[in-house]
């Protein structure tokens, strides 16, 4: 453990040397000075450092699967660390009104990544619940379409839908297959009713007609992941008794 410790934090204090002199020297060709009384501006590094010890440590200890639950934490802190070095060194701090949206993106993807370091499937739950609202988050502030939340809102209990659905593959339980599905049905139908304020007839069938195709799939597709291939019959021995 003291040795991975050590390589870690020579790795940490090479990277960070690095990104100093690439500050130095690079910076300077970009047309961009920053001098000595304004390196107050790289306070944000210590959160980077903090999300970058975070992260490395499941990567140092791939035995311990336990250890990759510190991806939910690190990643944000990375994510949130990064925008705030931007906005730092930039003086660009309206840079929150179009990049805030990765802060719930990046909780998705601590979730995920947890998920496939640990094999914990169940972590993948608020990956979905979050990840869908997080893109949606995005598109909306990007595009500036914010009307659009009245039918993207739909999003959520589709999403949730999913998730039991996935949790229902390795239940096999009635109960969760016609929860899941009634979820899913409800958020199709909540999807077309509000579609109606915003769109055409035309462009209601365009959004409904690709829906349904993509829920139906995605049944069949979970339908073959959670069937397990029939085993032959073993051949039977007789027993000879004394």
């Amino acid at each position: 453990m003291q040795r991975s410790l050590s390589i870690f934090l020579g790795a940490c204090l090479i990277a960070f040397g690095l990104l100093v002199m690439g500050t130095n020297l690079g910076l300077p060709m970009l047309g961009v000075h920053v001098h000595w009384w304004e390196a107050w501006r790289f306070w944000p590094m210590v959160i980077l450092g903090l999300g970058a010890f975070l992260t490395g440590l499941p990567l140092l200890f791939p035995r311990h699967r336990g250890m990759g639950i510190l991806f939910i934490p690190a990643i944000p802190i990375l994510t949130n660390g990064g925008i705030l070095f931007l906005a730092s060194l930039f003086d660009a701090w309206n840079a929150w009104t179009w990049l805030w949206p990765m802060e719930v993106l990046s909780v998705a993807a601590g979730f995920l990544a947890a998920a496939l370091y640990t094999r914990a499937s169940w972590l993948a739950i608020p990956a979905i619940l979050i990840g869908a609202n997080g893109l949606v988050l995005a598109f909306c502030n990007t595009t500036g379409l914010w009307n659009w939340w009245t039918v993207l809102w739909t999003i959520e209990p589709l999403s949730l839908g999913l998730c039991i659905l996935l949790i229902w593959t390795k239940a096999r339980s009635t109960a969760l297959l016609v929860l899941g599905l009634l979820f899913c049905g409800f958020a199709m139908l909540a999807a077309a009713g509000m579609s109606t304020i915003l769109f055409s007839t035309y462009r209601l069938f365009s959004l409904v007609w690709p829906l349904s195709l993509i829920l139906v799939g995605g049944f069949v597709l979970l339908l073959g992941m959670g069937r397990h291939p029939s085993q032959p019959a073993q051949p039977t021995t007789p027993n000879n008794g004394a």
